[in-house]
């Protein structure tokens, strides 16, 4: 009966870990029982609010920093970006990144780690592959929902638009894009990967003008990484037939 009530104040007070925790451990003061009472309640919180940003961002693959080889076939622009990256601050400051190069190069598996340490810490992210986006805006504007599903971006803060450039876009489906774009422009942070550099977008995009316009919008404030070289998931393959 008492844990029955316990578990009724606790619900009501939003408590709901506490009593799972009651009597767990042994400790020399109430107050040291309490402390971990509610340190324990805060953790499990985290844990969940952690988990529940990982299923909605839908990453791909699990990436982490850990795993990740910083190449000498990566052009970093200055000394400063790379920290700026791994320490996040580029999201706070609203600031993009666009990495761009040769399939199979890592800039997915970076774009999805920096997401990752960015769920981490608590911030929203989305991983979109831009093919299935422009699909998504296109079958949304048909059904007359485009701003019921652009508002689901309003808490996000950081996106991941990735392999830019594989598929052209109609002229319908490239303007979509670019007006979510521009929503976003100096609101949230953008990490984009592609195979193209900047001068091939047209081939993209329909009209040259709104090609200018999307890449001044992802550049300006934007962290750039080339990325040139072999392709990691070739070399792995060939390696393996030896």
């Amino acid at each position: 009966m008492k844990h029955n009530r316990l578990e009724e104040l606790c619900k009501q007070l939003r408590l709901s870990h506490l009593p799972q925790s009651v009597n767990n451990g042994s400790f020399e003061t109430k107050e040291d029982w309490l402390l971990f009472l509610l340190e324990n309640e805060l953790a499990c919180r985290e844990a969940l609010k952690t988990s529940r940003l990982y299923r909605q961002a839908k990453f791909p693959v699990r990436r982490t920093l850990e795993t990740y080889e910083w190449h000498d076939s990566i052009a970093i622009p200055n000394a400063t970006t790379k920290d700026e990256l791994i320490s996040l601050s580029f999201i706070r400051q609203k600031e993009n990144a666009v990495f761009v190069g040769t399939p199979g190069t890592g800039k997915t598996h970076l774009a999805c780690a920096l997401g990752q340490m960015a769920t981490n810490s608590g911030i929203e992210t989305r991983f979109w592959r831009v093919s299935d986006l422009v699909a998504e805006l296109e079958r949304q504007w048909r059904n007359n929902t485009l701003d019921t599903f652009k508002h689901k971006f309003d808490k996000v803060k950081l996106i991941i638009l990735d392999e830019m450039g594989y598929v052209p876009f109609s002229k319908e489906g490239s303007e979509l894009l670019f007006q979510l774009i521009s929503d976003w422009y100096e609101t949230k942070s953008v990490i984009v990967t592609s195979n193209l550099e900047f001068s091939q977008w047209n081939k993209v995009f329909t009209d040259p003008r709104l090609t200018a316009a999307l890449v001044d919008r992802l550049i300006h404030h934007a962290h750039i990484l080339s990325f040139t070289g072999e392709s990691f998931r070739l070399k792995n393959a060939l390696s393996k037939t030896k």
